[in-house]
């Protein structure tokens, strides 16, 4: 008599459980990207934005949800920290995204000086990290001052004509031209403080524009105001120092360093410039943080 043995299939493996994304879940990831939103915010004073990037950091789908969010409304996360919080920039196509004309149209009629506004965001940049190293290290406090920036323009404006000189193209460019070359004849010819009856500063004086430059920077978190020697001093924030970062290979922070004009005695370059840097134009809505 055989014995009947009967035979099972194996048992099949369960299926893996996804994380389920609840509307809670959605609301807490728009939650800290709207955290993300307000720059002057910072988490270690709110113990809701501290505990959604805490969550972030030790949730992935969470994380993935809150960068998912983050793209549909054109921002790209550029780091999530507790010295920076949610640092995020807009993208050109953003609802966010600020433009260097509409930023210059507020401040003065003159088309020229869109130039002059781009070139002191520029500047100031380039001051607050004079070395690639300063860039790179996170723990770095870039300090820049009003007069400091307008001088370090000026310096430049003298090494550009300089160079005109050798290239015997020292002659008036149209003020629409793209370059540097364009903006360093107005910058140079324009007065650095006016004149008021109450001795303040103009708004259309080089320093007026490299202070509206420090105002804004300000109101958007990237610049802490420390002072008013100098016609103001500022010192940089992480969310600046992610900025730059990000801006630092662009044309036109690269024709800007190939001058070699930087405020460190050392002569290091300002920043690492981008390759293949020939025949860079400084576009005229061109300047840190803004889209052309």
């Amino acid at each position: 008599m055989s014995e009947h043995v009967e035979w099972s299939e194996p048992e099949a493996a369960a299926p893996a459980v996804s994380a389920v994304i609840t509307p809670a879940d959605a609301a807490d990831a728009a939650r800290l990207v709207a955290f993300g939103l307000q720059p002057k915010l910072q988490p270690a004073r709110d113990q809701e934005y501290a505990e959604l990037l805490r969550r972030y950091r030790e949730d992935p789908p969470f994380a993935r949800l809150a960068d998912a969010v983050a793209a549909g409304l054109g921002l790209v996360v550029l780091e999530v920290s507790p010295r920076a919080g949610m640092a995020v920039t807009a993208a050109e196509d953003s609802v966010f995204a600020v433009r260097m004309g509409d930023y210059a149209r507020r401040t003065a009629a003159d088309s020229g000086d869109r130039f002059l506004h781009g070139l002191a965001h520029l500047s100031v940049a380039a001051m607050a990290f004079p070395r690639p190293e300063d860039l790179a290290d996170d723990g770095y406090i870039g300090r820049v001052t009003v007069n400091g920036v307008d001088a370090f323009v000026r310096q430049a404006c003298r090494r550009l004509e300089e160079r005109a000189d050798e290239q015997g193209m020292n002659t008036d460019p149209a003020t629409d031209a793209p370059g540097l070359e364009a903006a360093w004849r107005i910058w140079v010819r324009r007065s650095a403080t006016g004149a008021t009856k109450d001795a303040r500063r103009l708004a259309g004086s080089t320093t007026g524009i490299v202070g509206k430059a420090a105002a804004f920077l300000t109101d958007s978190g990237f610049l802490q105001r420390t002072g008013d020697d100098n016609g103001g001093t500022y010192r940089t924030t992480a969310r600046y120092q992610l900025q730059v970062r990000d801006m630092a290979g662009s044309a036109a922070m690269a024709e800007l360093l190939e001058l070699g004009v930087v405020p460190v005695t050392d002569g290091t370059a300002s920043l690492l410039p981008a390759e293949d840097t020939e025949d860079l134009e400084l576009v005229a809505d061109a300047g840190l943080p803004f889209h052309s």
